[in-house]
């Protein structure tokens, strides 16, 4: 099973979904990738993020350029999880063909809220991001495993 985590630019919400992901799942047949809506060119995931993923899980991602989404890896992926209910509908609106495995990540872990996105923030506005993914990431392998998706 392929999950992709997007957010806007692949440079912090994604990415730490994805590090989190791969680093607490226990089931070889399940993997999660990441990706961005709009990436700029040469962008690499910032330094506040390569921060924290390396003290909270030991993972070295400080060359970790930013992928652009594109349709392959819509295709390819068996679940779609954004940060926002704004990226969600935006998948979903520009690529009918996959909206019945697009959904935003608090709504698939059965949550209220979104994401927000700490680009330009302070480590602590990073720390408290990366704290929610990680409540939420493990509610998401749950559900995956109980769905017997897996």
């Amino acid at each position: 099973m392929k999950v992709l985590f997007v957010c806007t630019a692949n440079t912090c919400r994604s990415p730490m979904a994805e590090e989190i992901f791969n680093k607490i799942n226990d089931d070889s047949n399940i993997e999660a990738k990441s990706a961005g809506i709009v990436t700029v060119p040469g962008s690499f995931v910032t330094e506040n993020s390569i921060e924290l993923i390396k003290e909270e899980l030991n993972v070295d991602i400080k060359n970790r350029e930013a992928i652009q989404l594109n349709k392959a890896m819509l295709q390819e992926s068996d679940i779609i999880l954004t940060m926002t209910e704004y990226g969600r509908d935006f998948i979903k609106n520009n690529y009918p063909n996959y909206k019945d495995k697009v959904f935003s990540i608090c709504e698939y872990a059965g949550i209220k809220g979104e994401i927000t996105d700490p680009y330009g923030s302070t480590i602590s506005v990073y720390n408290k991001t990366y704290k929610e993914l990680e409540e939420i990431v493990p509610l998401i392998i749950g559900k995956l495993k109980k769905a017997g998706s897996v």
